[in-house]
């Protein structure tokens, strides 16, 4: 079988060499909408990302047979399109949940701890002035007690209650689907997390129920010494709100991994707040450790392999 992968740098420096055994295989580092056809007219198996397969390209791909997305949203793929042609789509499910967790963590500890400020202060040699052994300037807390809200109690967001449990951590959650509700947490409507939480994170998929949750509105909801932090999908956090809440100290701080547009425009208003050490911001790496890329493409060559044999793996039921 033919066999194309059209985005391997999101792959990073992970070793891609167990492809070959699959068939004759072609690699692309990157893939732009006017190149995906020509790349993938003749091939039967693509793996794929980010790269858009619309009805389109779809209907001219004569045979393809199998998509693999390189990761657990398949937003990019016309579903309904690749049922009528018979096209499988597989997607990876849960390989990157140990990483966007510790990331969940590394962001809220920058933050609640000003750790780019004390950094800063300390290496540019400040505290050599100091008068005592110690500088306090920015207060920071302990989050032994806090009251930790999740929206999206998915295995993500399970990870992410289970270490802040451990801190010490109240947890409640919200359900974005309404469906998630038989938990060992107390499950609270949006309002009511946004009003009692003193940390919010977001683990939930972006569709109709969450695109624009967050606006002006939600976040003059949230405790003023409050923080939220985005590791979902970008879209869910209205950003051109978010910088009015941070700019009027209506939330004490945000941490994003995921914005609307990635990669974002210059224009993008996060990067124009009045005190931008408010915000943490990181290029949607939060899935990326390297263990998590490796599960990802050991999964991948393991749903072409079911495929090729006929079986089912890691499948999605194109509706």
């Amino acid at each position: 079988m033919k066999i194309v992968v059209l985005d391997a740098a999101t792959f990073g420096d992970t070793d891609l060499r167990n492809f070959n055994e699959l068939g004759e295989i072609e690699i692309f580092q990157t893939t732009t909408k006017s190149e995906t056809l020509k790349r993938t007219a003749n091939v039967d198996i693509v793996v794929t990302n980010k790269v858009v397969f619309d009805e389109k390209i779809l209907a001219q791909s004569k045979n393809l047979k199998f998509i693999c997305v390189a990761a657990t949203g398949v937003n990019n793929i016309d579903l309904q399109k690749a049922k009528e042609l018979g096209i499988g789509v597989s997607n990876v499910s849960r390989y990157s949940s140990p990483s966007v967790v510790c990331h969940t963590f590394s962001m809220l500890f920058y933050l609640l701890n000003h750790s780019g400020y004390y950094n800063e202060y300390t290496k540019g040699k400040n505290w050599c002035e100091s008068k005592i052994f110690t500088h306090l300037d920015r207060p920071f807390f302990e989050l032994d007690g806090k009251q930790w809200g999740i929206i999206g109690l998915g295995t993500i967001g399970k990870g992410v209650a289970k270490s802040a449990k451990s801190f010490g951590c109240d947890l409640s959650y919200y359900s974005t689907s309404g469906k998630n509700l038989h938990q060992p947490y107390h499950h609270n409507t949006l309002d009511e997390l946004l009003k009692t939480s003193d940390i919010i994170s977001i683990h939930s998929p972006l569709n109709e129920r969450t695109v624009n949750l967050i606006d002006i509105k939600k976040l003059k909801m949230m405790k003023k010494n409050a923080i939220l932090l985005n590791l979902g999908r970008g879209g869910i956090v209205n950003e051109r709100d978010l910088a009015i809440a941070l700019d009027e100290e209506l939330i004490m701080a945000a941490g994003l991994d995921v914005l609307q547009s990635e990669p974002p425009g210059k224009d993008n208003p996060l990067f124009h707040i009045k005190n931008p050490e408010r915000i943490f911001l990181t290029p949607h790496i939060a899935w990326a450790s390297r263990e998590a890329r490796k599960r990802l493409v050991d999964e991948i060559i393991k749903n072409i392999q079911a495929f090729q044999n006929g079986k089912e793996r890691n499948r999605m039921e194109c509706l």
